[in-house]
């Protein structure tokens, strides 16, 4: 008896209803066995492949989906004596491109980097137009542990600097689609610009707590000390401000989206901020958000006291707050993210499963699993594979969509 043969059918042409009933059917006639399909609409144009192992006459086969092809507006090829082979691995690696704009020389290089490097690209899809453009790569490395996935990034993160792109790099498979808890640092991350700064403009010094700041993100000095320096200068000041300031806190672009989406998505987010709860307590409300942990300025006779209570929370204790919370809600380490700018995140990031470095200091970008440089929050969805259109898809039930011109 005659052993099947092996058909590899690719049909292409306008996408419309109806297109892979009339091909199946065709198929069905010829009591094929389906072996493998695959499917890809660009902009309108559809491209179907079909692996079948046929029992009969492969050339009828053929004749017979040309005829029934026709009757649709599409061209089909059919290639006989195919082989199936077996079926790929998944691929190793997702590498998430995001720029504005992701230009063709930009793609090419990163193409000439994996090939470089010995893995492959598995596949490519569009993940965002908006607010800037993403891609997904599917990649199979030729090595997975640690010193070649290190090796990978550190390559990769040359051609993002040199092209104006970023470049995130992740293990595929589903430890990639397992992170179930987030925190984010609040300012210049959450938040546009810093709380302490907005306190001290009241005080009518806020340039030179500036300077301080800056010079503690950068990790030139001790964020616990520069702290105290900072905070003493709100002495004396009405306890009124933080209300103030609270309420003048602008969300960094994309915040929303990103907290609404992941809440959505089952993940349980938070804030681990060195700066101050009494103010950010309102807009953590207003997000909805599981967790906050800052520090909290001393306030007596309703004056502040340029004093905190308690322990300060420093970059150490944000990794330990990152712990604790993902222990309170039984998610393991691996299962969580981080986002971050400055280097007193640097021990939260490390301890995350995986650390976003946000428009970040070069001490953060340097030890973040990615480093993102677009000032839009919601780009951390791209880089956990979440798709600008699942975002407007579920926002749209809500009649939340909206694109804010750019």
């Amino acid at each position: 008896m005659a052993s099947d043969t092996t058909v590899l059918v690719t049909v292409t042409g306008p996408d419309r209803p109806g297109v892979t009933s009339v091909l199946l059917a065709a198929l069905a006639r010829h009591g094929v066995s389906l072996l493998d399909v695959e499917q890809v609409v660009i902009r309108g144009r559809l491209t179907l492949g079909v692996l079948v192992s046929s029992p009969s006459d492969p050339e009828a086969l053929q004749e017979a989906l040309e005829d029934a092809m026709a009757t649709v507006g599409m061209t089909v090829d059919v290639e006989i004596g195919s082989d199936a082979g077996a079926k790929p691995a998944p691929s190793t690696h997702a590498v998430v491109v995001l720029g504005s704009p992701v230009t063709a020389r930009a793609l090419r290089q990163i193409a000439r980097e994996l090939a470089k490097q010995g893995a492959n690209i598995d596949s490519i899809r569009g993940i965002a137009d908006y607010p800037v453009t993403g891609l997904e790569l599917m990649v199979t490395a030729a090595e997975t542990g640690e010193d070649a996935n290190g090796a990978l990034r550190t390559s990769l993160a040359e051609v993002a600097s040199a092209e104006a792109v970023d470049i995130a790099v992740e293990r595929a498979g589903l430890a990639r689609r397992a992170k179930r808890l987030i925190v984010f640092d609040v300012d210049s991350t959450l938040v546009q610009g810093e709380v302490i700064e907005m306190l001290a403009a009241r005080a009518g010094k806020e340039d030179e707590v500036r300077a301080v700041t800056e010079s503690a993100m950068r990790g030139e000095i001790d964020f616990t000390e520069s702290l105290h320096q900072r905070v003493a200068v709100l002495a004396g000041l009405d306890a009124s401000v933080i209300d103030e300031v609270g309420r003048d806190l602008a969300l960094t672009p994309g915040a929303r989206t990103t907290i609404r989406t992941l809440r959505r998505l089952g993940f349980h987010c938070g804030v681990v901020s060195g700066g101050f709860r009494q103010v950010i307590e309102g807009l953590a409300h207003d997000l909805e958000l599981d967790f906050v942990e800052a520090n909290t300025l001393e306030v007596v006779d309703g004056k502040l006291t340029g004093r905190v209570i308690g322990a300060v929370v420093d970059r150490a204790a944000k990794a330990v707050a990152l712990r604790k919370f993902a222990a309170q809600v039984g998610v393991p380490m691996e299962q969580t993210v981080a986002v971050g700018d400055g280097a007193n995140d640097i021990d939260m990031l490390n301890a995350a499963g995986l650390g976003v470095a946000f428009n970040a200091k070069p001490a953060l970008r340097e030890v973040a699993d990615t480093a993102l440089s677009h000032p839009f929050l919601d780009a951390v969805l791209f880089v956990l594979g979440v798709t600008r259109d699942e975002v407007e898809a579920a926002d749209a039930v809500d009649g939340l969509v909206r694109r804010v011109p750019l």
